[in-house]
């Protein structure tokens, strides 16, 4: 007997995904991908209940997107601020974590760094994703202090070298 369940389909990292520039008629997209993260729920969820991700800010800053090439479906985005240079944001589609989406999104931030003449990128985390960035080759640096009542909690504070 066969199952009724229809199980996702895993494909090799990066495989059917392709990484673009991000445009302002993608705000909506990726507000919802931040506002709906499981990664902020409970104590983290007041830092995203707000949060807007607009179209200037897409047209200020190197915002990319993830999306499957077939049905365009936004998994995950980052956002690389060149001055100083810095991670300001990145987020994976919950659905889509565990398939190497994040990976590839580090990947494609160090050929954008790379590109603009970097050395290394700082990286402020989101503490359950500490875990992520240290996996990549990022190095702990330090800790940035609670800002409340922006956020509430310590960050590790960490630099990502741009091989």
């Amino acid at each position: 007997m066969r199952s009724s369940v229809t199980q996702p389909v895993r494909r090799a990292p990066g495989e059917g995904v392709r990484i673009r520039r991000a445009a302002a008629r993608d705000a909506k997209r990726l507000t919802r991908l931040v506002r709906t993260s499981r990664a902020y729920e409970g104590p983290y969820a007041p830092m995203v209940a707000g949060y807007r991700v607009g179209p200037d800010y897409i047209e200020t800053h190197r915002v990319f997107a993830a999306v499957e090439e077939d049905a365009g479906r936004l998994l995950g985005f980052y956002s690389l601020v060149l001055d100083p240079p810095e991670l300001d944001l990145m987020f994976v589609a919950d659905d889509a974590q565990g398939a190497g989406i994040g990976r590839l999104l580090i990947a494609h931030l160090r050929d954008e760094a790379r590109d603009a003449g970097l050395t290394d990128v700082r990286i402020v985390s989101h503490p359950p994703a500490e875990g992520f960035y240290l996996s990549v080759g990022a190095e702990r640096t330090g800790t940035e202090r609670a800002a409340p009542p922006a956020v509430m909690w310590d960050r590790p504070e960490m630099l990502l070298p741009v091989i």
